[in-house]
């Protein structure tokens, strides 16, 4: 301020820069000077707005330089941001004349101490899991004997060329539907999900899924770890197999598939039975079925020998002829006991006849007694009962006589 206070007020006016002219020489020395340059900080005060660009500070111990991924910078980025997280950042430096600020526009950044797609696979591996999306119970079995499969790969690699060779050599009876797609670089996983979900369509849908390809580094393998890719093979109604680049690559379709291949010469041991197997399990079989045939007939022959020994199959009329005497002979027994039982109850009858014979008034009748009734039938017992004039009927031991009372002593 001592320097100002001494000049001439006219050179102060004519040496005065404005505001936007000054903004303007730091604007094109900080751009000009540092045009590209990487920093290394921690992330804070994280924003994403709606336009899709990303702005926050990165700082340490004791400074700090606000920071802008712009849009399409944004979309590029494999893993998810969050305040605290140690980045490398490369970009340049840019001023924000409005503010009078300057700010890191980033073109790249690495996450500290881990690459970006190792990141991004730990990040995408946890959100996944905690959906269920990789769990064992999930998984579904392969059918034994396929009859149709489909293969998701891309028709111009090595990968497809070994599975076709190796499946050629197992089994025959199967047919191939191959769905091209591409299997590295931009639009890799949309293409690759499409081709899932245009399978899951077919009628009649294939027995078995297999999605493909051959080696590669990690960026080249990263189609199969984008989260479009892992649940269109969730989704899918047909039993996944997944075999992508060597024994050493495992990416996350790997996880969500119903089966694991370490190549696709392997996925084609899996998907497809042996020939030689099939032949030499059949002729096991075989062998076992003529055996155990040979086993029950024989087991078969002797129960009908044990049979034939019996008496019931030498002499089969023996035994109705036996039962035939039996029947005769209670026939003759039930006869005379019917006999028995007839003669016991006609003496039976002639002693309750003597009795009754004995006991019947007719008999008193023959010795000379009467039985006298007034007309009604009533008994005369009484000569009291009777009144001059009544009839009476006397019953005789041969015929009867009808009266007229005159006089009742």
């Amino acid at each position: 301020m001592s320097f100002h206070a001494s000049l001439p007020a006219d050179n102060v006016s004519q040496d005065a820069l404005t505001v936007t002219e000054l903004t303007g020489q730091i604007k094109s020395l900080l751009e000009e000077t540092f045009v590209s340059v990487s920093v290394c900080g921690e992330i804070s005060d994280l924003a994403r707005p709606r336009s899709g660009h990303i702005y926050f500070s990165l700082k340490d111990e004791t400074a700090q330089i606000r920071a802008v991924l712009w849009r399409g910078t944004a979309r590029q980025l494999k893993f998810d941001l969050d305040d605290g997280m140690e980045v490398i950042c490369e970009g340049q430096i840019d001023v924000y004349p409005p503010r009078g600020s300057y700010q890191l526009v980033v073109r790249e950044m690495e996450p500290r101490g881990v690459g970006a797609l190792q990141l991004a696979f730990r990040q995408l591996h946890e959100k996944l899991s905690v959906e269920g999306l990789f769990d064992p119970e999930r998984k579904r079995p392969l059918p034994s004997f396929p009859q149709r499969i489909a293969v998701v790969t891309s028709p111009t690699g090595a990968a497809i060329r070994d599975f076709l060779q190796v499946l050629k050599r197992r089994w025959r009876a199967m047919d191939t539907l191959i769905v091209p797609s591409r299997v590295q670089g931009e639009g890799a996983a949309d293409e690759i999900a499409t081709a899932i979900r245009q399978v899951n369509h077919l009628n009649p849908l294939p027995d078995i899924l297999v999605v493909t390809r051959g080696g590669g580094s990690l960026e080249d393998l990263w189609s199969f770890n984008e989260e479009a890719v892992v649940r269109a093979i969730v989704d899918s109604q047909v039993p996944v197999v997944s075999a992508i680049g060597h024994e050493i690559d495992i990416t996350l379709s790997d996880l969500a598939a119903d089966m694991r291949a370490l190549t696709p010469s392997e996925a084609a041991e899996h998907v497809a039975p042996s020939s030689e197997d099939t032949l030499r399990h059949l002729a096991i079989h075989q062998q076992r079925l003529v055996t155990a045939l040979r086993r029950r007939s024989s087991q078969a022959r002797l129960e009908l020998n044990g049979l034939a020994s019996r008496s019931a199959l030498k002499r089969p009329l023996e035994h109705v002829q036996q039962r035939a005497r039996r029947v005769d002979e209670l026939e003759l027994r039930a006869s005379r006991a019917i006999e028995r039982l007839r003669e016991n109850t006609r003496h039976q009858i002639t002693r309750l006849a003597g009795q009754l014979e004995t006991l019947s008034p007719l008999r008193v009748l023959a010795r000379g007694y009467s039985v006298t009734s007034l007309a009604n039938g009533q008994l005369v017992h009484d000569s009291k009962s009777l009144s001059i004039g009544d009839q009476v009927v006397t019953r005789l031991a041969h015929g009867q006589l009808h009266s007229c009372v005159e006089e009742v002593d």
